[in-house]
């Protein structure tokens, strides 16, 4: 007679809790024989042609196929590689189908959890608009079929491509409407060209939604508001600024789905879109939360001294001249000899007083805290030990708690055991970096309000529906 299989140690952790843990950002693979179907139904014949059509955030399209020469010549940026579990094939497998995932998901001390595209990636990056709404579109057919029969245990996000409002709210409608997903995956940017001759070293620029957008994406965020869906940011910035190395893709990978994540961040902030949708919730996935805390501190610490009235005390017009140059003749030494000038600092000579902050339409620092802890949500992987900081409440200003969520990433290369993610994510309480209640923040309460604030009845039907109903009531 066999003898039952050991709990995991994950499962040894969710049996000490006293709440359910919901996974805010699991990744499926897509099974491509079954995929490629659904793409061809779109008109999406080539796979190869999506693949080699992905503007920034990935590498350099077809990396792998140039000689040495090529990529130096080209200064092409090293691309991902070996990405998902091989050796572990049952990990692998479990990746790329639900129904086994549905069977192991106690085994990895999870609830529920939300699923989000590997292709979607790359898919809503790709510059042809036929191909990339196709893919898109295709993606999200698949992704409803194959997930259909495990909505008690988890639902995967719909992936949506930004390159126009109008785009982005046909394809978020599609998927909400007719094929019943209840979370959405946006491109954290659009690549945009940018028209000679002022296009810069690189041609293009990154447009982020909020401030300087190209398009007014307000309809959009209206339109997720009214339909009740949070939408969750994933992109990469391999390739775009600093990260170009041709040789190392950790150089290129260390912080890049953060940075993607504090550029939308400032950019739908400044760009006053928290303000005017105050319903909205946007999550930024996979780039931990430590420098969420940071922008928070920061945006509250630039305002103080920056706002339109504080910054009045840096106008040029307001030197002293006269006690300057009594200052400069008793205390320049050497620089005395070049004598006063009128042009201390001839920089901001001309230049008049722009609010930086005029689009949030704020009185005090208090304001910020209330137009960016509700709206944002921080995706941390289990293993990151700087999740802590986000309940670091004695350090942040006025007290505020960031919303960090728990996120597996199954799936991907960094998640080598799918069996350890609660285990690790626990480290945090073991060390004692967060108490129990913290900890259940972590891995509940906080991804529970992510999606119940937008739609109440986003866990209805599954099997954390009581937890989450006695958490919101």
């Amino acid at each position: 007679m066999s003898q039952p299989a050991r709990p995991t140690a994950s499962e040894r952790v969710r049996s000490r809790l006293d709440h359910p843990v919901v996974d805010a950002d699991g990744h499926y693979v897509e099974y491509f024989p079954a995929l490629a179907g659904y793409l061809a139904r779109e008109g999406v014949d080539d796979v190869g042609a999506l693949f080699a059509d992905v503007s920034a955030g990935l590498g350099t399209a077809g990396f792998a196929r140039m000689s040495p020469e090529e990529r130096l010549r080209r200064r092409a940026v090293r691309s991902p590689w070996w990405a998902l579990p091989a050796e572990n094939t049952l990990d692998l497998a479990t990746a790329v189908m639900p129904g086994l995932l549905r069977e192991r998901l106690e085994q990895f001390g999870i609830d529920f959890a939300v699923m989000y595209s590997s292709a979607g990636l790359v898919f809503n990056h790709v510059r042809d608009e036929r191909l990339r709404r196709g893919a898109c579109r295709a993606l999200n057919r698949y992704a409803a079929d194959v997930f259909a029969d495990c909505a008690e245990q988890m639902t995967p996000a719909a992936v949506i491509p930004m390159h126009t409002p109008a785009e982005a709210i046909e394809e978020l409608e599609f998927a909400t409407g007719d094929l019943g997903l209840k979370a959405a995956m946006i491109a954290g940017f659009v690549e945009r060209p940018v028209p000679e001759p002022a296009s810069g070293p690189y041609g293009v620029w990154w447009d982020t939604y909020g401030i300087d957008s190209e398009h007014d994406y307000d309809p959009f965020w209206r339109r997720c508001v009214e339909i009740g869906v949070s939408v969750a940011s994933h992109s990469g910035s391999m390739g775009i600024g600093f990260r170009r190395s041709g040789t190392s893709y950790m150089h290129n990978h260390i912080g890049h789905f953060g940075a993607v994540g504090e550029a939308l961040a400032k950019s739908l902030f400044l760009g006053g879109v928290t303000r005017r949708f105050p319903g909205l919730r946007v999550g930024l996935l996979e780039g931990g939360v430590h420098w969420g805390v940071g922008l928070y501190a920061d945006l509250i610490a630039r305002w103080k001294k920056r706002n339109i009235e504080a910054v009045q005390t840096y106008d040029p017009t307001r030197i002293d001249h006269e006690l300057f140059a009594e200052l400069l003749r008793k205390h320049g030494g050497p620089l005395a000899r070049a004598g006063a000038s009128q042009r201390i600092v001839p920089g901001d000579l001309g230049q008049e007083a722009h609010d930086d902050f005029a689009r949030l339409a704020i009185r005090g620092p208090e304001e910020i805290r209330d137009l960016f802890v509700p709206q944002f949500y921080f995706g941390c992987e289990a293993d990151d030990p700087m999740t802590p900081t986000a309940f670091d409440t004695d350090r942040i200003p006025y007290g505020a708690q960031i919303n960090a969520m728990f996120s597996s990433d199954v799936g991907h290369w960094d998640v080598p055991d799918m069996t350890e993610v609660l285990e690790e994510a626990h480290e945090n309480v073991d060390h004692g970096w967060l108490d129990a209640a913290q900890f259940r923040d972590f891995v509940f309460a906080n991804v529970a309000r992510f999606y119940t604030d937008t739609r109440p009845d986003f866990f209805h039907g599954t099997r954390v529906e009581r937890a989450v109903a006695e958490l919101t009531a």
